[in-house]
């Protein structure tokens, strides 16, 4: 998977943020929900469960969509973030779409109201490490322990006590070990197909037709509300969901 170069100051922002983070201790006690079970409808929570209750998922990298063969999946990266976070719940509220909101943790722990916002509209909740730190892979098996760990935690308290269904490495610095890890926190790694490198501001023009050149890729798709301007994002999303709609496609979540 190709590593993102867009918005690397305010990465190094978040990185420096995340230094004051403290490691979770290995016997520490969690209560967790998840939101829109499997197979469910969308929204719906079940009852809080403690973490020893955790299910396992599988540990490859998830790229399908449970709506099926014309299923697409929205996901949305790095917020959630007071200026864009809302105004892309709106769109998606528009057209009735739900999507999977890929959080740093940081971010999460600073606007809990968002991870909350994000959850009541019944969108799904992905663990994007504490810092986005995309080269996580090259550092040491404590280390990826920690910013995913965290992360968890940071989004499941803010969320309210519900947890994070998958786990995103930024830029897809996935390893065995955290994609272990992941999996056997309940969290199914998750990849990408279309890269829509809003993040580069290309234009809402260049966004989407990036979409309709990759989607034949297969159906998850990339975007971000947060990392600077995403005004670009919300118009995109604004002609690309109806569109998709028109076009026969169902909206999804990931496979878990």
């Amino acid at each position: 998977m190709a590593r993102h170069g867009g918005g690397r100051g305010w990465y190094g922002k978040v990185l420096g943020a995340a230094l004051g983070v403290t490691l979770l201790a290995t016997g520490a006690s969690m209560w967790t929900a998840q939101a829109g079970a499997v197979g469910g409808s969308a929204g719906k929570t079940t009852a809080a469960k403690p973490a020893s209750a955790v299910e396992p998922v599988a540990v490859t990298i998830a790229h399908a969509s449970d709506a099926g063969a014309h299923g697409v999946n929205i996901t949305i990266d790095d917020g959630p973030d007071p200026a864009w976070t809302p105004q892309v719940l709106d769109v998606l509220r528009e057209y009735g779409v739900k999507a999977t909101f890929c959080m740093v943790g940081t971010q999460a722990q600073a606007h809990p109201d968002l991870v909350k916002q994000v959850v009541a509209a019944g969108h799904r909740l992905c663990d994007h490490s504490v810092s986005h730190d995309t080269t996580m892979d090259k550092k040491s098996e404590a280390y990826q322990s920690q910013q995913i760990l965290d992360a968890e935690r940071m989004i499941t308290e803010a969320s309210g006590g519900v947890r994070p269904m998958y786990y995103r490495a930024p830029g897809g610095a996935f390893t065995p070990y955290s994609r272990k890890l992941a999996a056997s926190r309940g969290m199914r790694p998750l990849g990408w197909n279309v890269d829509t490198k809003d993040f580069e501001l290309p234009g809402t023009d260049a966004i989407v037709a990036t979409v309709e050149r990759e989607l034949p890729n297969g159906p998850t798709l990339l975007f971000h509300d947060a990392g600077g301007d995403r005004s670009e994002t919300v118009e995109a999303l604004r002609r690309i969901l109806p569109q998709l709609r028109e076009e026969g496609y169902a909206f999804g979540f990931p496979v878990r």
